[in-house]
């Protein structure tokens, strides 16, 4: 039975290395699935730290321009800016939030804004009772927002608006739209990218790859 015993004991021997290898192999793959989520949290957070600096800039910019016109409102202003980024120091180890928690983070956003424009802004919210709880990116809407602002509503003459709509545009699709009034973009311009608009795409692809979409329209009103 030698040579019997010497085949039994060679597949034996054979067995024992291809599951080894199928579990060595399974662990590489384990650890590299582990470090691609890690290098992607990394990428969002450092988009995340690099949008909030811009935000900030463009925020204490706003009350600086306010404080020649009128100090208390100005004063006030500072006030709502230090709950908002008590706010946004709350969320910001989470890349999503719910579309409600976006929203009520916007509003305080737009609160400081209405501050500052008085009549000149209004805004109007669209927003599909189904969609509150569906799950976004955190700060995905304000830079949009502060971008309709900043060119859309600030060189107005006239009053400015901002409509915000949400709604489930095919089963677990959400669909987000941020218009404004503004001029529009030239014929012969392209839409640019800025640093909140670049870092939103960023952000999408990063989180979503190609099951988002990202797109700077001109409409006809």
């Amino acid at each position: 039975t030698f040579f019997f015993n010497m085949l039994v004991y060679w597949v034996v021997v054979t067995v024992a290395h291809a599951v080894a290898y199928s579990d060595s192999l399974r662990e590489r793959e384990r650890r590299l699935v582990e470090l691609e989520g890690r290098l992607s949290s990394a990428r969002l957070m450092a988009l995340q730290m690099q949008l909030n600096p811009h935000f900030l800039f463009n925020a204490l910019n706003g009350i600086g321009t306010l404080m020649f016109r009128d100090v208390d409102a100005a004063d006030a202003m500072l006030v709502r800016l230090a709950e908002l980024l008590r706010h946004a120091l709350d969320r910001s180890g989470r890349q999503l939030v719910s579309l409600r928690e976006e929203m009520a983070f916007l509003d305080r956003y737009l609160t400081l804004e209405q501050m500052r424009f008085g009549e000149r802004l209004s805004v109007s919210r669209e927003i599909a009772p189904e969609v509150f709880e569906a799950q976004v990116p955190n700060l995905i809407l304000q830079p949009l927002v502060e971008n309709a602002i900043k060119h859309g509503v600030e060189p107005l003459l006239v009053p400015g608006r901002i409509a915000i709509r949400a709604v489930e545009s095919s089963p677990g699709r959400l669909r987000l739209e941020v218009q404004d009034n503004g001029k529009g973009l030239a014929p012969d311009r392209s839409p640019g990218l800025g640093v909140g608009t670049s870092n939103t795409l960023a952000r999408l692809n990063q989180l979503y790859g190609s099951g988002a979409q990202f797109r700077l329209e001109a409409v006809p009103e």
